[in-house]
């Protein structure tokens, strides 16, 4: 019969930072093929910058996350960013991890777009984050606190399957699919000072922030933005997002111009996270079988009692790892000459509706042409050889396991490695230090014509390859020295 109850945590010292990062009015803003604006016209809401530096108990090791409002950035912008941070915070760049909440509302960030109208601010906006981050690393490094991070679970049913059957045009489309399965987890984490201060807490969530979609012209963080307003304006601390693996999840009303419909999105993903978050316990405790007390009925008594010793000490562990997976290439791999090509073909289709004044027609070549210009940008980023080289970052914290992974994988992921690994918190965070290799569905979804599958650049077999690296992983470290840090 069980008469604890344990909940994972991890002990540290820990501290959270917070900017504003919106971009200026009137930057590139174009994020959807379908678009037929190029520069943002407003703010929805303020795009944030969220720093989470941990470091061990009993020694200097240190994990800094980074969690801003964008959608992608180039391998090497992160890595300028994860740079300056971790001289600012006095770490290894491989302790650092950029986490993008992936939102589609965001400015489009690349410098390869300087030419474009609104281009010429992205540089120096650039410029000004990794700025930013550096200064947040610091101010959390200043701040380092003796604490408790307690994790939990809630469930959000805002996600949903998005790979669609569209019957009358015997196409799979990206959408809303009532049937499919969608991972309704939000996994949740707050940390707590020793003198009882909610330092700041954690949302770990899978859902593409595709609310918005081409009919917005506004900078906005998509539902993320709602979700951190509900949690601070009651925790009355930070909270940091960490989008989880939505290759195959989006909310269930998306593709829409109306902010209020993101605002809408947010707060049901807010107000489950407090959910969750009112049900944690107090730091350091556990919860247990106390006896019987004689009353209308027997009844059976349960309380929060402290940890044991042996508990404590396993909760303040701090080990980990980074590793580079090798994904092989698919064998289809669009060649450039055959893109530009393509590209140039729309283009000129585009030129064609225009004159016509065909504005469906201009909007279709305009997508079209869009999907060549970033097939050209993947081709460019991909590394030469047969395989990419799949950077993932693995860390055990306490009770808690914290992967950060590239690019954007399906929920099977995240699924299957908690199942291998119960009794503890699993935190996957995707789009970690560089978009590339964008999707990397399952095996199975290759036999399917399928928009994420299609544009992927590794093979079939290659989320599976990734899982059990991955495992692989964490069972090393678990059988390595708790202090023990390499990366």
């Amino acid at each position: 019969m069980t008469t604890r109850v344990t909940t994972p945590q991890t002990r540290c010292r820990a501290a959270f930072a917070r900017a504003d990062i919106t971009p200026p009015a009137g930057i590139y803003h174009r994020m959807w093929g379908a678009a037929l604006h190029e520069r943002a016209t407003g703010v929805h809401r303020p795009l944030a910058a969220t720093a989470l530096l941990m470091e061990a108990a009993d020694g200097p090791a240190r994990l800094l996350v980074l969690g801003i409002d964008h959608c992608l950035l180039d391998g090497a912008e992160a890595d300028c960013i994860r740079a300056a941070a971790a001289a600012a915070a006095g770490i290894g760049v491989g302790r650092v991890h950029l986490a993008l909440s992936h939102t589609h509302g965001s400015a489009w960030l690349s410098r390869s777009r300087a030419d474009l109208p609104g281009g010429d601010l992205i540089g120096p906006y650039l410029d000004r984050v990794a700025a930013v981050c550096a200064e947040l690393a610091a101010d959390a490094a200043r701040d380092l606190t003796p604490a408790t991070i307690v994790y939990g679970l809630a469930k959000c049913d805002l996600a949903r399957h998005r790979d669609y059957w569209d019957a009358a045009t015997e196409q799979i489309v990206c959408g809303f699919n009532p049937a499919g399965p969608a991972d309704d987890t939000v996994t949740l984490a707050r940390a707590v000072s020793d003198s009882g201060v909610t330092l700041g807490t954690v949302v770990n969530y899978a859902c593409h922030p595709t609310t918005l979609a081409w009919q917005n012209t506004l900078v906005s963080p998509d539902y993320v933005g709602a979700m951190r307003e509900v949690v601070e304006r009651e925790t009355g601390a930070p909270c940091l997002f960490l989008q989880g693996a939505s290759g195959d999840l989006g909310p269930r009303e998306g593709y829409v111009g109306d902010p209020a419909v993101a605002d809408r999105n947010g707060r049901r993903l807010g107000f489950a996270a407090l959910s969750g978050l009112e049900a944690l316990p107090p730091p350091g405790t556990v919860f247990a079988y106390t006896g019987p007390v004689v009353s209308g009925a027997t009844l059976g008594t349960w309380a929060h009692r402290p940890q044991s010793p042996e508990e404590a000490t396993s909760q303040a562990s701090f080990g980990g790892a980074q590793d580079v997976v090798p994904l092989p290439y698919r064998h289809d791999l669009p060649t450039r000459p055959a893109t530009e090509a393509e590209l140039r073909k729309w283009r000129d289709a585009e030129a064609t509706a225009s004159a016509e004044e065909n504005t469906e027609r201009v909007r279709e070549a305009r997508a079209h042409a869009e999907r060549m210009t970033r097939q050209l940008a993947r081709l460019a980023a991909l590394p030469a050889g047969p395989t990419y080289p799949y950077r993932v970052g693995v860390w055990s914290l306490g009770g808690a396991w914290w992967v950060f992974a590239a690019g954007e994988l399906y929920q099977w992921f995240q699924v299957e490695l908690r199942r291998r690994f119960p009794g503890r918190a699993v935190i996957v965070a995707t789009i970690c230090d560089d978009w590339q290799p964008g999707y990397v569905p399952p095996a199975a979804a290759y036999s399917h014509v399928i928009y994420q599958s299609e544009i992927a650049a590794v093979a079939a077999g290659s989320l599976e390859t990734l899982l059990e690296a991955v495992a692989g992983m964490m069972n090393v470290i678990d059988g390595v020295h708790p202090s023990s840090m390499r990366g």
